[in-house]
């Protein structure tokens, strides 16, 4: 194929995967930072409309002022393990347009020794990261299961596929979000909603300010820009197509300490 037909139809691809996203909703969880920030700038150069949830009010006006689309950003101050804040939330921003993404990427870790975790952060991490995921799909499904139409994207962690040292309870909300992702799955797809996990490796975000545990090598790790090109290239997948799982990692990001000779 020649240079030009690959250009032709990078373009053409790009100009379709405008049509899908145009004047779509997409409410994006854990949103004023980092990887949910990201993606929802890629979301709106794509045609889209967002819905910004956070639990941090000042974060979320600095990002709206960031974004400079008015017209199509609207904000939403939200504790993703509130089931009333979820739902609240999430009928607010329909109230134009039906919800037709829902990206669950609010999530956090604190680094400890197993023996050093408090009570009070055990429940923190398993609250945000596992119930934050179960309420925001709730609210997707109510929302998207009389359109018989939708795509939910839990962003989760490479942490889902191994147990980490110092990361074992964010490990284990991690592995949990992963097995209700794969259920969730099966319940939505006779609905003919979509449901993607996505697996990010070491991404370089404000996740890691908490990692006093250890120097994290972050100019090893991607971007946010990384990962939300990988949830725009999810939606824009043919319907009949599900992505279910996608792993992404940096190339240096590696369990293994083996070099090439």
């Amino acid at each position: 194929m020649s240079v030009f037909l690959l250009v032709q139809v990078y373009k053409n691809n790009e100009n379709l995967a405008r049509m899908k996203l145009e004047n779509q909703l997409c409410v994006i969880t854990g949103a004023a930072r980092g990887i949910g920030f990201a993606t929802a700038r890629k979301l709106l150069l794509h045609g889209a409309k967002v819905a910004l949830l956070d639990q941090d009010a000042g974060a979320l006006e600095a990002a709206e002022a960031q974004l400079a689309s008015p017209d199509r950003v609207r904000i939403f101050r939200c504790d993703v393990t509130r089931a009333d804040e979820v739902q609240a939330a999430a009928q607010a921003a329909a109230v134009e347009l039906p919800i037709r993404v829902w990206i669950n990427n609010a999530g956090l870790a604190r680094h400890r020794w197993i023996q050093d975790y408090s009570e009070a952060e055990i429940d923190l991490m398993l609250a945000v990261n596992l119930k934050g995921t179960i309420l925001g799909s709730q609210a997707a499904l109510r929302a998207m299961i009389p359109l018989r139409a939708g795509h939910i994207i839990n962003v989760i962690s490479t942490a889902s596929l191994r147990g980490i040292p110092s990361e074992t309870v964010y490990s284990a909300a991690k592995w949990g979000v992963r097995g209700f992702t794969q259920g969730l799955a099966e319940e939505a797809a006779p609905h003919r909603i979509r449901v993607t996990a996505l697996l990010p490796g070491g991404v370089d975000t404000a996740f890691w300010d908490y990692a006093s545990d250890r120097v994290a090598p972050r100019k090893l790790f991607l971007q946010p820009d990384h990962i939300a090109d990988g949830i725009l290239r999810c939606l824009e997948m043919d319907d009949i197509c599900v992505p279910r799982e996608l792993v992404l990692r940096a190339l240096d990001d590696s369990d293994f300490s083996v070099k090439p000779d």
